[in-house]
């Protein structure tokens, strides 16, 4: 634990990547691996993360997040979109995965399906995309956590115009709306936020115990 301490306090949003620094394939896997272990509600993970590679892309990218470096220096750039159409298919799918995944009658599973729809897709439009793009952030803390723990700079960010994204990306014919965006690397010598003291509450501003 006091190793979790000693990398969440060496972590800060890096500001400057080193662009000459690239993740190795083993620790990408790793990362995608936390992100897909990630908890949500239900388990459903009503989201996709996609992985931009393309410098081309990423360039283009750049404007609809306020011009900010790190789109185009990091060693790589994770956009997660939530499921903007979630539907009685999609927890159909998900049951039919619990059921080949535990090796579990899919009938025995029919009331757990039926109660999620009744809690889910009877939401407006609205209140459904609003909980979906919460999920993602329960995604990128995972992303976040364990990028400290190999020590990979992370710098999560929701300083860009979504709609941009969704149309360069071509994320609308794909039922999916960009929520948050992680660049991922690893940090520049002439990065001077690197050396902030991390300033945050005090215990006694931040919890109450009742």
């Amino acid at each position: 634990m006091s190793t979790f301490l000693e990398n969440q306090n060496w972590r800060y949003a890096t500001k400057k990547f080193d662009a000459t620094k690239k993740i190795t394939t083993e620790d990408l896997n790793t990362l995608k691996e936390a992100i897909r272990l990630s908890s949500s509600s239900y388990g459903l993970q009503p989201y996709k993360v996609i992985i931009v590679e393309n410098p081309e892309l990423r360039a283009n990218l750049q404007p609809a997040a306020w011009g900010q470096s790190q789109i185009v220096e990091a060693s790589h750039l994770i956009i997660f979109a939530n499921e903007t159409n979630l539907d009685d298919l999609a927890i159909d799918d998900y049951i039919k995965n619990i059921s080949q995944t535990r090796n579990t009658p899919i009938e025995a599973l029919a009331g757990y399906g039926d109660f999620m729809k009744s809690k889910i897709i009877s939401l407006s439009d609205e209140e459904k995309n609003i909980w979906t793009a919460k999920q993602t952030y329960l995604a990128l803390g995972n992303l976040l956590n364990v990028a400290a723990e190999l020590k990979i700079d992370a710098t999560p960010m929701e300083g860009f115009v979504p709609a941009q994204v969704n149309e360069i990306l071509g994320l609308d014919k794909l039922g999916l709306n960009a929520t948050l965006i992680a660049t991922l690397g690893y940090r520049h010598d002439e990065d001077a936020t690197q050396h902030y003291k991390k300033v945050r509450k005090s215990n006694e501003d931040l919890f109450i115990t009742l």
